[in-house]
């Protein structure tokens, strides 16, 4: 069901009029004891009386007559419709979902906390009034399905170097928001449910592994820049060896050109800085 426009009338008129035939019938019943003509007028008006609705700014108000939708009131001010209508009032203002630490586990089985903000409005009152119990809680439920099916569905961090370009979610922040947006999108639209906007507010490794995960993580930092000290050693090393020869310095045999390379690399792959010896006698012994 869609939502449709229920057009009514300005309510300023009637409230007039209504409000001058209560008080016209009254006296009519009370002073003159017509009953036959204060009756109907004082039941005209109230009649007329209850028909009328206030409609804030960005509200709705949708009716219903004996089971039929009728269609939704978007019309701000005091507006009036037939007084047997059932109205409901729909706030269409965004709101804020800020969704619950989870305790879920990610594609690769550990355990993490997660949690998200979702901002959302109702866009069509129909579908948020008839097609769901509850379209609130409807919300607050299909929000944590959806986040916790995209934990599940990535790892939260890279564990293998040769998974370098695989989304996770710690790292691929931008996508993993645009997924949650557009499960979110689909969930929620048979509620007439409008995500404006969904983002994770909350990630972190459950606190049981925390420290693990800690340890694993400064272990890869070092490993990595000490491989890229390596490389720098190597190149460095190559091309001192290439400048001896080819400015023909000094000619090494292969035996003392592996005793420089290794005293070279240990002096620029060690972690303090070296304190050589200087050999004051010649060349060879």
């Amino acid at each position: 069901m869609n939502e449709k426009e229920l057009r009514s009338l300005s309510g300023y008129v009637l409230f007039a009029i209504g409000l001058l035939m209560l008080l016209g019938g009254i006296p009519l019943i009370v002073l003159f004891g017509q009953l036959s003509s204060g009756i109907p007028l004082i039941i005209i008006g109230i009649i007329i009386l209850i028909g009328l609705s206030v409609i804030n700014p960005n509200e709705a108000i949708v009716t219903t007559f004996f089971g039929d939708y009728m269609g939704t009131m978007r019309q701000n001010g005091l507006r009036w419709v037939n007084p047997l209508f059932r109205r409901r009032k729909i706030s269409l203002r965004a709101r804020n979902l800020n969704g619950q630490k989870l305790k879920v586990n990610d594609k690769l089985g550990n355990p993490i906390e997660i949690a998200a903000v979702v901002v959302w409005r109702v866009g069509d009152t129909a579908k948020a009034s008839f097609e769901v119990d509850d379209y609130v809680r409807f919300v607050e439920i299909q929000s944590e399905a959806a986040v916790r099916h995209l934990a599940g569905a990535y790892a939260y961090d890279i564990m293998d170097e040769d998974q370098i370009e695989e989304v996770t979610l710690r790292d691929s922040t931008g996508k993993i928001n645009a997924m949650l947006e557009g499960e979110l999108t689909e969930r929620l639209s048979r509620a007439g449910i409008d995500v404006l906007e969904a983002r994770i507010s909350h990630l972190a490794y459950a606190p049981e592994i925390a420290g693990a995960m800690l340890q694993r993580q400064q272990a890869s930092a070092v490993v990595a820049a000490r491989r890229q000290i390596v490389d720098g050693a190597v190149g460095m090393v190559d091309m001192a060896l290439a400048q001896l020869s080819e400015k023909g310095i000094v000619h090494l045999d292969e035996e003392r050109k592996a005793a420089m390379v290794s005293n070279l690399l240990v002096v620029l792959c060690s972690d303090k800085a070296a304190a050589p010896i200087v050999n004051a006698g010649t060349l060879y012994p």
